[in-house]
């Protein structure tokens, strides 16, 4: 049998064991620098962010996981009282993140 992995526990395991940056900005400068392994963003970030993100993705070859909920559903499970509408995943520690998340075609 096998098992589902759920986003809401491996977001939680990744945030205990790996290394995150939280932003938008941030993460598109650490995707320019190939500093990122995966990357996370809301349903509901912004087109021309979003577009931004997609390209240095497909240059660099780093996985995008889109959630589906919005960036106030992603802070919340983040464990942050603010708005997050990306993370960039610098180490993935013993989450199975990386499996969810898609190459950029």
């Amino acid at each position: 049998m096998s098992q589902q992995i759920s986003f809401e526990s491996e977001l939680k395991t990744l945030l205990k064991t790996g290394k995150v940056i939280f932003g938008t900005r941030r993460t598109i400068k650490s995707l320019k620098l190939g500093k990122i392994k995966a990357v996370i963003i809301a349903s509901t970030l912004r087109t021309d962010l979003k577009a931004d993100i997609l390209y240095y993705s497909k240059i660099s070859g780093v996985p995008i996981y889109e959630y589906p909920g919005s960036g106030w559903e992603l802070g919340t499970l983040a464990g942050k009282p603010f708005m997050v509408s990306t993370i960039g995943v610098e180490n993935e520690g013993d989450s199975k993140i990386l499996q969810l998340a898609k190459p950029v075609s």
